[in-house]
């Protein structure tokens, strides 16, 4: 599945640390805009990770999106879709 994460944190040094963590898996898309190819289990263990860093009043929201969906996403500038990988290059 996409997994689209989006948040919203208010001081520095928690976003940071936030970004840093979802920055180990996922593409980042816009400022505080990931997006990875993974299982729906991933991701919730990728969120728990993030939101630890979390202040009062911070947000972080994990939007899956399926094929059909996906399949009806659209994107404009330089950073495309993540597509599903089979393989990895080293």
């Amino acid at each position: 599945m996409l997994m689209v994460f989006s948040y919203d944190v208010t001081e520095n040094r928690n976003r940071r640390r936030v970004a840093k963590v979802l920055e180990s898996a996922c593409v980042r898309v816009q400022k505080s805009v990931f997006e990875a190819v993974m299982t729906e289990k991933a991701a919730k263990m990728l969120a728990d990770e993030a939101a630890c860093h979390l202040g009062q009043g911070d947000s972080l929201r994990v939007y899956a999106i399926g094929a059909h969906g996906r399949n009806r996403c659209q994107s404009w500038g330089p950073c495309p879709l993540p597509e599903q990988q089979d393989f990895y290059l080293l």
